[in-house]
């Protein structure tokens, strides 16, 4: 991420880290003591956006489909029950460090037929009011850096259990509003990308119960670097790999549980280990200025630490959600980084109500650690079904 070259605040400086360390812990090490987390720019793709998975550990790539369904796997879409539905989601973020920090998240899909939906999406995160300062610690300006994506997909049935789909994504983040930095100027950063995904469901018996099993795959933010300035070497964005599997059990006609988890991977280079001697030799580890093509094959074998560091790189998400009658819902989850990696290790819990018109969730989050960026993280997401506003109009007439 560009280096911003002028005095600011302290707190603005530990937000510019959280932004460079994707929002990881920002002064965690591993055992050893070193610690090599993967950094990436607009680390606000990687952050669960709604609270039904918020509240599930940030599983979601193998849930039954709703309308937020674009960030975990657009191949959901293909299954869902409705024929047209609108979700909004807001979370306040990293309120610990910063008080004006929060994600908006606004969704979309309509059933085009039996097999065929299409479905859209916004990101926003507004990262609040950075004074800006010269060299004497002036204030210049005032200025509120924001980030946003912005999505359209397709997904298709193509048969009983297998479903696919694609996604495209214009990503913008102005972090800095065109500020000069040591007499260069700077520019929003932009890059295009897509995803690719499947889900697989399928009928199941257990226990001489009914219920589903699901698998889901998504490769997420396939895309161009992106860089803040014509002088900036580009960075990469977080192109991940997300798969998962889940398993619901109906217990009886009131009652049903579901069991998930969620294990992600970023798809970017990790950070070589240098020379002492000489900063432009590696002795472990592989080159991170590669072409994205490349950067996606070597992540899983480019760690400097070898096999072992590449498991390491693995998040795992463990989400638990019950439903009584179809209405009410409760869940609970955990996820897990390693040290080295960042070391974010959090209990998660949720709940949920559903009328016919809407469905209302909330979240909070829990972090093992004192003192976390993340505690108390609270998200509130309100989707609506149009269907029915749309078949009581038709009865009206």
């Amino acid at each position: 991420m560009m280096k911003i070259k002028m005095k600011k605040t302290s707190i603005v400086i530990l937000l510019f880290l959280a932004i460079v360390a994707g929002n990881r812990e920002l002064f965690s090490q591993s055992s050893s003591g070193e610690l090599n987390a993967i950094q990436t720019v607009v680390p606000f793709l990687t952050i669960a956006p709604d609270s039904r998975a918020g509240g599930m550990g940030d599983a979601g790539v193998a849930t039954s489909p709703d309308v937020y369904s674009m960030h975990w796997n657009p191949a959901k879409f293909a299954f869902i029950d409705g024929k047209s539905g609108v979700g909004i989601s807001y979370a306040p973020w990293l309120r610990n460090l910063v008080p004006d920090i929060n994600i908006a998240y606004l969704t979309g899909y309509k059933r085009i037929d039996a097999r065929q939906v299409v479905s859209g999406s916004l990101i926003y995160s507004s990262l609040g009011d950075v004074p800006f300062t010269d060299d004497f610690g002036n204030l210049e300006r005032v200025f509120n850096p924001n980030e946003f994506s912005l999505d359209a997909g397709y997904s298709r049935l193509f048969s009983d259990n297998l479903s696919g789909g694609i996604a495209f994504r214009f990503i913008y983040s102005n972090l800095t509003g065109g500020f000069y930095s040591g007499g260069v100027a700077t520019k929003p950063g932009t890059s295009f990308a897509a995803d690719i995904s499947g889900y697989y469901r399928k009928d199941i018996s257990l226990l001489s119960k009914d219920g589903q099993l699901s698998f889901g795959l998504n490769f997420s933010n396939i895309g161009s670097k992106m860089s803040y300035s014509d002088l900036q070497t580009a960075d990469f964005i977080p192109m991940n790999l997300r798969l998962g599997t889940a398993a619901t059990i109906h217990l009886d006609t009131y009652n049903s549980v579901t069991v998930s988890i969620d294990l992600n991977k970023l798809l970017v280079p990790t950070s070589p280990v240098y020379s002492i001697t000489n900063s432009d030799s590696i002795i472990a580890g592989k080159n991170p200025n590669v072409a994205v093509p490349v950067a996606i094959f070597h992540s899983f074998y480019d760690a400097p630490g070898g096999f072992k560091e590449e498991l390491h790189e693995i998040t795992y998400s463990y989400g638990l959600e019950y439903w009584y009658n179809n209405q009410f819902a409760l869940r609970g989850g955990y996820f897990h980084e390693n040290e080295s990696k960042g070391n974010r290790k959090y209990f998660t819990a949720g709940a949920g109500f559903r009328l016919k018109i809407f469905t209302l969730d909330f979240s909070y989050l829990m972090p093992l650690a004192q003192n976390h960026p993340l505690a108390r993280t609270l998200r509130f997401s309100l989707a609506f079904d149009i269907n029915p506003l749309t078949n009581t109009t038709k009865t009206k007439e």
